[in-house]
């Protein structure tokens, strides 16, 4: 299963570029000694134009750009700019924004989410349908968006991981696992077995519709899922988690679930979403951000092999989406907490994900390549 990329280019709304270019000079041309730096283009007389010689041929302009210059304000004003910083950009105002927020994230934390997942931020006056001659929405007077897209759907192999907690303790399995879930589901678009589940049933009803089962192929998803998973599907049967993981903070795989109380902490945090600008924009099901697999091209990844044509036939959803008036400290609040939940909760999920996979190298043998990122394309 190749990776899949749901980029797709955008033109800026917010730019518009005037060139100019000199035009050579005709024939017959007269220049005449001055002391200014002009040129005539004809012989002198009283009227003589002045040459384009020392005039800028480039400009930039952009709409609602005092939107811009005030979220560059509000960003000094919370310490995360600074006067040299706006001259070592240039006086671009997107270049220092730009540099401010990928500050306000820091360098660790950026080479951590470079390495393993393929995110782009961005901060507009626009909502854009995905496309790049679709139309493009405003977000509302006086405000910005903020979001965050994700661009690859790459997978995460926990079942080894599993199997060695449920060495440790019986049922630990399970409530690293079902709390993982409800993390993740909290903060970002996954697929999971229930999403592989749902899609072998959807199968399962066209065949009957086409009366022709034979022709169909069946994924078989409980298969691939562990028995000690497959006991706790009633959710009726999913109880103490949360004592169990505490007690084994300290054992032998004690970072893995102190990473994992980290990540339910964070994505139990209340944010503001704009989830007003995604309604109605989307005509297909959205890629997501992580595809959560118990083992390599198991049933898991064989039903998002054949889910995933369809989800980059339309433009999938922001990860992350806020709008924010830049002038309204409250509301810059608010998007600034949304956006460090969404840093703080990535950051732990691959610091996790390159734990699991360090300790597999240790671990496991076989043809696994510890170069290679946890999180490999499926």
């Amino acid at each position: 299963m190749q990776k899949l990329s749901a980029s797709r280019g955008r033109t800026s709304r917010s730019c518009r570029t005037v060139s100019g270019q000199r035009s050579a000079t005709p024939a017959g041309a007269v220049n005449t000694p001055s002391t200014t730096p002009l040129i005539t283009l004809a012989p002198a007389f009283a009227q003589a134009l002045p040459s384009l010689e020392h005039v800028p041929t480039h400009y930039n302009h952009e709409v609602n750009g005092e939107l811009l210059y005030t979220l560059c304000a509000e960003l000094v004003g919370r310490g995360l700019g600074r006067s040299d910083t706006w001259q070592k950009c240039g006086q671009n105002a997107v270049a220092f924004a730009q540099y401010s927020i990928m500050a306000a994230i820091g360098e660790e934390r950026g080479d951590l989410l470079r390495r393993n997942v393929e995110y782009s931020l961005e901060i507009s006056d626009v909502f854009s349908d995905g496309y790049s001659y679709g139309s493009d929405a405003r977000v509302g007077e006086g405000k910005l968006c903020l979001s965050i897209a994700c661009h690859g759907a790459d997978y995460l192999r926990i079942g080894p991981a599993l199997d060695a907690l449920e060495q440790e303790a019986a049922g630990l399995c399970a409530a690293f696992y079902w709390t993982l879930l409800r993390s993740l589901y909290r903060v970002m678009r996954i697929y999971d077995h229930e999403d592989a589940t749902m899609y072998e049933e959807n199968l399962h009803a066209y065949a009957d519709e086409d009366d022709s089962r034979e022709q169909y192929e069946f994924p078989e998803v409980e298969r691939a899922l562990p028995r000690y998973i497959m006991a706790t599907l009633d959710r009726g049967k999913r109880f103490g988690h949360r004592k169990l993981l505490s007690a084994h903070a300290q054992g032998p795989h004690g970072s893995w679930i102190r990473r994992l109380r980290t990540m339910e902490q964070l994505s139990r945090l209340r944010v503001r979403s704009s989830r007003h600008l995604l309604e109605g924009n989307y005509d297909g099901p959205p890629l997501p951000s992580l595809i959560l697999a118990f083992r390599d091209h198991d049933a898991i990844v064989a039903c998002f092999d054949e889910e995933s044509q369809h989800m980059l036939e339309s433009s999938s959803e922001p990860t992350l989406c806020v709008d924010f008036s830049p002038d309204k400290p409250d509301e810059v609040d608010q998007a600034v907490r949304a956006l460090e939940r969404f840093i703080a909760f990535n950051t732990a999920l691959y610091r996790l994900a390159e734990d699991l996979v360090t300790w597999e190298g240790h671990h496991e043998h076989g043809n696994h390549d510890r170069g290679k990122s946890p999180l490999r394309a499926a």
